[in-house]
């Protein structure tokens, strides 16, 4: 098994990627922290550890400078970045600190597995050891190359998908294209345009609140609670 430690100063951010961790096959999580301070002292106390998913924003610190540290301490843990950074200087400075991934938020559970399945893959090219032709070479360079997020239909935005559904699954009760359209920051046309995405993959449900004299308003979306959600 690949132990992994979810970093994310999120509580419930992290018990949802550490839900997926745990959906993909060979992987286990060994922790969860959510400081700067706390990812350290982790890194220390497991016994065993092969990844981190490292936020970058965090209460203490940032999430490179937490890297930056484990590798002064001698830790030489794989590690993918799991941010909302999206700035080029802070991918830049990822790279240069060896960070294996860089994974956007928001994403869906595809996406990471997608990048943990190319970890793993890396992983398997690795572990024959030996010497390495150019052709063997750009293989263990191609195994971290995996599509970040297969599916969608065109002309769909992952990223979109994910950004209405994380509404959808914050919300306390069912939610109606406008509103969506109000948290997220997308048109309403768009919002529509999702909510029929995520209703046709199984992720969503539509339902029609009625109004006055028990005419149907307009269809108002909640997450579909039959599908395996991670909590």
């Amino acid at each position: 098994m690949i132990e992994v430690l979810v970093v994310d100063d999120d509580t419930r951010v992290a018990r949802v990627n550490a839900a997926y961790v745990e959906k993909v096959p060979g992987f286990h999580v060994a922790g969860e922290a959510h400081s700067a301070a706390e990812a350290l002292r982790q890194v220390e106390a497991l016994p065993r550890l092969d990844l981190v998913l490292m936020d970058h924003y965090l209460p203490d610190d940032t999430g490179l400078a937490v890297v930056q540290e484990m590798r002064r301490r001698g830790h030489q843990t794989d590690v993918i970045m799991v941010t909302a950074a999206r700035d080029v200087s802070t991918v830049q400075a990822a790279m240069r600190q060896g960070a294996l991934q860089y994974l956007v938020k928001p994403f869906a559970f595809a996406g990471l597995r997608a990048k943990l399945e190319a970890y793993a893959e890396l992983r398997r090219t690795l572990d024959g050891g030996g010497e390495a032709e150019q052709a063997e070479v750009d293989r263990i360079f191609g195994a971290l190359s995996a599509p970040s997020e297969p599916g969608l239909p065109k002309g769909h935005s992952p990223t979109t998908a994910e950004l209405v559904r994380q509404a959808l699954l914050s919300a306390e009760r069912p939610l109606s294209a406008q509103e969506i359209a109000e948290r997220t920051g997308v048109s309403r046309q768009t919002a529509q345009r999702y909510l029929k995405l995520l209703e046709r993959t199984g992720r969503a449900r539509l339902t029609l609140k009625y109004g006055d004299a028990g005419r149907p308003g307009h269809p108002r979306a909640s997450i579909n609670n039959t599908q395996p959600t991670p909590r």
